[in-house]
């Protein structure tokens, strides 16, 4: 403690040694108290001699503070008692929701927590039927809902925007709490959907619609009356969740390992099951979108996002999704064109910087040219790091005036820059039928709770 007021109150090291802790407490046992020191002080009693006395008459106030500080309130008012602090089991359910709001799934796995809290059976939930597309088609539009999840596998088809095929669809019916599917041999049988794809009074439910825009555009559909993306609803309750697909959706909300709970179908199919595992897992997807959109829909409502969600980020799926299928145009000849300028112009500027260092050497290697600006041109040094001489814009723009080589480097290295970035980096993106670059354009990126509070706020003025 006097250690603290030696550095609050400045007190010389040689007063805190002659007041230390050995003194005070030989003086508190042979007075009882600061208060009976103090008081046999002012009576003249204490019998006291010399620095000793005097420290003790001009430090009053500090002995005082220090007895304050040191002692300990045993009344202070506290309403829990001993039993409200005894250890006790964890509230695991309540512990899984929050290690998965945090991704901290090793820990999820390592306490064995997804296995306490085992919810109902997913067979028990919803029944796989087999029914006939026309049949599936007929639902689809007496119930002016479609929630359905989209199979697709790779396409090395290099005309395509998006280079996947539709090879399967999944329907559930929310109403009689069934899941069915259509397989396609071929992508474009999927066209006997088109009337429903297209119509803008079926409301249309599922994930990840920016791609499903694509796809369905890709073989002429345009799809209407998108109305609730599961990957989105869960990006605006935790815009910091940056793991939105279906399965980690999945283990989120609804508490099931899809992997482990198709191993344990699997072995339960026999003979008679025409299913394969991948079929069973399309059909539970259908259904956990509808659940995950109950689920979701709720939270944004207490949260008071649904508005946000219905009115901004929904429709902007369409228009992101349109700015893909759009692109941006690109003249390939001229592209390469310049290319080759700047190919020449590079190849004339290598020539100069080896003329002037007075010997070739790797301009690209930091190494390299820290070697030479600044062991052989002894250049001044501006910064060193670990690895030696450091060689960065800022080092360089500090040394241009000290020899006209820097100015050559830093026109080498800002051509080199856009050759391979924007010549050589844009040239395999250019689609070879569109003739345009189809960017993506992510609506799920990570961000902090603050800016999705100040979306949330500012939903109101853009209504």
């Amino acid at each position: 403690m006097l250690k603290v007021y030696k550095e609050i109150h400045q007190i010389t090291f040689q007063e805190c040694q002659e007041y230390g802790e050995k003194t005070a407490l030989a003086l508190i046992q042979k007075f009882g108290s600061i208060e009976n020191l103090y008081e046999k002080v002012a009576k003249g009693e204490a019998e006291l001699k010399g620095k000793q006395k005097e420290n003790i008459e001009n430090n009053k106030d500090l002995a005082y503070l220090s007895k304050t500080l040191g002692t300990i309130n045993l009344e202070v008012p506290i309403k829990d008692n001993l039993e409200d602090f005894k250890v006790e089991e964890w509230d695991k359910p309540k512990v899984l929701e929050i290690f998965k709001e945090l991704n901290f799934n090793r820990y999820i796995e390592r306490f064995s927590l997804r296995e306490e809290n085992k919810k109902e059976e997913v067979k028990d939930l919803f029944q796989i039927v087999n029914k006939t597309k026309e049949e599936i088609i007929k639902l689809i539009n007496e119930q002016k809902e479609m929630i359905f999840y989209l199979e697709t596998k790779t396409d090395i088809n290099d005309e395509k925007i998006i280079k996947e095929q539709i090879c399967a669809l999944s329907v559930f019916d929310s109403k009689n709490k069934e899941a069915m599917r259509i397989k396609f041999q071929k992508e474009e049988e999927i066209e006997i959907l088109k009337d429903i794809f297209e119509n803008e009074t079926i409301k249309k439910i599922s994930i990840n619609f920016n791609k499903i825009y694509i796809l369905l555009k890709q073989i002429g559909i345009e799809i209407k009356g998108i109305s609730y993306d599961i990957a989105i609803a869960s990006y605006i309750l935790n815009p910091t969740n940056n793991k939105l697909e279906i399965d980690r959706l999945i283990e989120q909300y609804l508490n099931i390992d899809v992997p482990n709970y198709m191993q344990k179908e699997e072995k339960q199919m026999n003979l008679f099951d025409t299913e394969t595992q991948e079929e069973k897992t399309l059909e539970l997807y259908s259904y956990v979108i509808y659940k995950i959109k109950e689920i979701t829909s709720q939270k944004l409502d207490e949260i008071g996002a649904k508005e946000l969600f219905d009115k901004i980020d929904m429709p902007t799926i369409e228009v992101l999704s349109d700015m893909q299928w759009n692109g941006m145009y690109v003249d390939k000849e001229e592209l390469e064109k310049f290319g080759e300028e700047l190919t020449i112009s590079l190849e004339s500027l290598t020539k100069e910087i080896y003329k002037m260092a007075g010997e070739e050497f790797n301009i690209n290697s930091t190494k390299q040219l820290g070697e030479i600006l600044f062991e052989k041109m002894q250049l001044p040094v501006i910064k060193k790091t670990k690895n030696g001489y450091s060689t960065d814009v800022d080092v360089l723009e500090k040394l241009k005036r000290e020899d006209p080589i820097i100015n050559k480097i830093l026109d080498y290295r800002q051509l080199m820059k856009l050759n391979s970035t924007y010549v050589e980096g844009l040239k395999p993106y250019i689609n070879p039928k569109t003739k345009r670059i189809h960017s993506f354009f992510h609506q799920t990126i990570t961000a902090t709770r603050k800016n999705k509070f100040n979306r949330a706020k500012s939903s109101k003025y853009t209504n």
